[in-house]
C-alpha cells in the first residue's frame, strides 16, 4: 500500500483553531501539537506493518487475516488525521521522512528476528500510543467539563473529536491484545527490546510535539 506524504499547510489564526471555544490559547495549541503527534503515530503504525507483512507471512501464513485486520485499522486511523490535520491546516511535523525511515527499519528489523519479535514491536508501540491517546482524551474531558460549568456551549465538533480519539484507542488496544495472545512477551530479549522500542515512542512523540 503507498502512502504520500500530505501537502504542508499554512498555519491560520487563533480562531480558527480546530477547538476554538473561549479556553486558554495554549490549551489549543496542545491539541493541535496532539493531533500533530497522532498523525505520525498512525503513520508509522502503517508502515510498520507494511514492512513486517512480507516477511512474516513466508514463514506464518497463519498470521495474514490478522496483520491485514491491524494494518487496515491504522490507514484508517492515519486517514482520519490526515483530514484533521489538513482541514485545520495544521502542518505535519518536520521529523516526517526521519520517521517513515525508522519505522519501515523498525518494522523490518523486528519481522526478521521472527513472530515473537514483531509481535513485541506492536505490544510496545501501543502501549505507548495508547496512553498518548487516553492523556488527551482526559485533556479534552476535563476541558470539556469546564465549559459545562461555566455555562458554554460544547460544540459536535469537539465532542466528535472526543469520540474519534476513543475509537481509535481502543482499536489500537485491541492490536496491543493481539500482539500479547501471539507470544510478544516470548521474544528474546523481551525486557530489553520492549523498554528501548518504548522509549523511541516516547521521544518520538516529545520531538513531534515540537518540530
Amino acid at each position: 500500500m503507498s502512502l504520500h506524504l500530505p501537502l504542508l499547510p499554512q498555519p491560520v489564526p487563533p480562531h480558527k483553531h480546530l477547538i476554538s471555544m473561549k479556553s486558554p490559547s495554549a490549551v489549543a495549541l496542545s491539541q493541535r501539537n496532539s493531533l500533530r503527534v497522532n498523525q505520525a503515530g498512525e503513520l508509522a503504525a502503517t508502515l510498520i506493518y507494511t514492512a513486517q507483512t512480507p516477511p512474516l507471512l513466508r514463514t506464518h501464513p497463519h498470521l495474514r487475516s490478522l496483520m491485514q485486520h491491524m494494518h487496515a485499522q491504522e490507514a484508517t486511523h492515519f486517514a482520519t488525521f490526515n483530514r484533521l490535520l489538513s482541514r485545520h491546516r495544521i502542518r505535519p511535523t518536520l521529523m516526517y521522512p526521519v520517521w517513515t525511515a525508522a519505522a519501515t527499519a523498525l518494522g523490518w528489523g523486528t519481522a526478521m528476528l521472527g513472530r515473537e519479535a514483531a509481535m513485541a514491536c506492536t505490544e510496545a508501540v501501543e502501549t505507548e500510543i495508547g496512553g498518548h491517546y487516553n492523556g488527551q482524551v482526559r485533556e479534552l474531558l476535563e476541558w470539556m467539563r469546564d465549559m459545562e460549568g461555566r455555562g458554554e456551549e460544547v460544540g459536535e465538533e469537539l465532542r466528535g473529536l472526543v469520540g474519534e480519539l476513543k475509537r481509535i484507542r481502543d482499536e489500537e488496544l485491541e492490536h496491543l491484545d493481539h500482539a500479547v495472545g501471539e507470544d510478544a512477551r516470548e521474544a528474546k530479549g523481551w525486557p530489553v527490546l520492549n523498554a528501548v522500542i518504548r522509549g523511541g515512542c516516547r521521544g518520538a512523540i516529545w520531538v513531534s510535539e515540537r518540530v
